[in-house]
This record gives C-alpha cells, structure tokens and sequence, in this order.
C-alpha cells in the first residue's frame, strides 16, 4: 500500500516527529520544567495524530472511496476501523 500518493510530505512529517522525540530524550537527561517536558509529549503527539490522518485520508481515497467492488472497500473499512479502535482505546 502506498498509504499516499505525497510520500515526501509522509517523510517529512516523521522526520518532524524524529527530531521532536530527539529533543524530549535530551529534555529528560537535563533540567526542564515539568511543563517544559509535558508540552514536547503533547507536541510529539500532535504530530503523530497528523501523521495517522494523513495515511488514514490516503488510504481512504485512493483504496476505499474508489473501490467498485462494495465487498472490498467494506473490508477496507473494517480495516480503517480497527486501527482507529486500537488507537483510541
């Protein structure tokens, strides 16, 4: 799957996130306010919420929303679902 036709733009959001936990490891080996701390995992977070989006909107686009066979975009919908399920829980 290729989860989006704009692979750079998937690769560059997880190079975002890469340099954000990079920061946060540095952040917890030196003095940082708790908040300090709390607002990077909130941010790293946002971002990773971005991330899922976007494969998810790819995904859906160009497998389900396009699918002419009704069985297989339900199946693919299934499938959407319980990754949005195992994410939320």
């Amino acid at each position: 799957m290729s989860h989006t036709k704009d692979q750079k733009k998937l690769n560059a959001r997880v190079s975002k996130i890469q340099g954000q936990v990079n920061g946060l490891k540095k952040m917890l080996g030196e003095e940082h306010e708790c908040q300090e701390v709390l607002q990077q995992i909130a941010a790293i977070r946002g971002a990773v919420n971005g991330l899922m989006r976007e494969v998810i909107k790819g995904h859906l686009q160009e497998h389900c929303v396009y699918e002419d066979d009704r069985q297989q975009r339900e199946s693919d919908m299934e499938i959407v679902l319980k990754v949005l399920d195992s994410y939320i829980k």
